[in-house]
């Protein structure tokens, strides 16, 4: 009984509120508003936008670093086994080829925005 109870109250609230959203009026339908551009987009423009290479060439140089610095998150966990040093040669190497990367990009100037 009071499972059927529960049941019919949520059904006729869920159709009472389903009811409600079909009545009730759109009031405030602007054309703006519903295009599905935002943000002062021509929508009758070309969709395809030109965008910078150096934009592209930064991210790609931000992935790279990214990935690599993901290499070093087992790291904790790595240094509690039993060869240590092996462990921290390696994670040296590791940080030695980042840097060294690091300083190869800065003085190619990929990292500059200016052009």
């Amino acid at each position: 009984m009071n499972m059927m109870l529960t049941m019919l109250i949520n059904v006729s609230l869920a159709s009472l509120l389903i009811m409600i959203a079909f009545w009730l009026p759109q009031l405030n339908i602007y054309t703006e508003k519903a295009s599905p551009y935002e943000c002062g987009f021509d929508p009758l423009g070309s969709a395809r936008l030109p965008f910078s290479m150096k934009f592209f060439l930064v991210a790609i140089t931000f992935l790279l670093f990214d990935l690599e610095i993901a290499l070093l998150l087992p790291l904790p966990w790595a240094s509690q086994s039993i060869n240590l040093k092996t462990t921290l040669t390696m994670a040296l190497a590791l940080i030695s080829l980042l840097a060294a990367s690091l300083a190869y990009e800065w003085t190619e100037e990929g990292l500059e925005w200016n052009e």
